[in-house]
């Protein structure tokens, strides 16, 4: 099983697609004048593997993200309000 714990912390995402491209990475003290951010999980290749939105110090939603060998998306499983949802793509990338 891979670990998920999260290692880096960003400021907010961009885009509209799955899986999210976290922005503005925070560093060192910068954390402790945050309110809301993003932690995060990437593997060896660089994919992100898991994503937190933290609000007050508690997990509002997590995403988390399954690959092809060929590094295109294949599941997303986002958790909101307890609720989880999967999304399932074929190996082209695409939703179905």
């Amino acid at each position: 099983m891979q670990d998920l714990t999260p290692r880096f912390r960003f400021v907010s995402y961009s885009g509209v697609k799955l899986p999210l491209k976290l922005v503005n990475e925070i560093t060192g003290d910068s954390l402790n004048n945050r309110n809301t951010y993003y932690r995060s999980r990437f593997d060896d290749q660089d994919r992100i593997l898991l994503c937190q939105k933290v609000v007050y110090g508690k997990v509002e939603s997590e995403h988390q993200y399954q690959y092809y060998d060929n590094g295109i998306l294949k599941l997303a499983q986002i958790t909101e309000d307890d609720e989880v949802r999967e999304i399932h793509f074929n190996a082209s990338g695409e939703m179905v």
